[in-house]
């Protein structure tokens, strides 16, 4: 992994994790439930960000590398890229 987005990476991950843990103590606080949902809402950013960090390591680092390769490397990139492509789209 790419050192600098390694370490974005790892800090986003704190991030989610103090947020998840606040969602936690909200419900065991029986805390107004649009606060809840709010926080929520904020950790699927969070997470989206956390993704766009590890799609972009991933097309600078194995994605290239495949793409240099050629053949069927490179066709196993694109439908990796494809099936991704796919499950972030048919989330409900």
């Amino acid at each position: 992994m790419i050192d600098d987005i390694q370490k974005r990476a790892l800090h986003r991950t704190k991030i989610i994790e103090g947020q998840v843990r606040g969602i936690e103590k909200m419900i065991e606080n029986e805390d107004y439930c649009i606060d809840i949902i709010t926080l929520s809402l904020a950790v699927q950013k969070s997470l989206a960000s956390l993704n766009k960090l590890l799609v972009e390591n991933h097309l600078r680092t194995h994605v290239t590398h495949m793409f240099e390769q050629g053949g069927d490397k490179h066709d196993e990139a694109v439908a990796e890229l494809v099936r991704i492509f796919e499950l972030a789209n048919n989330r409900g």
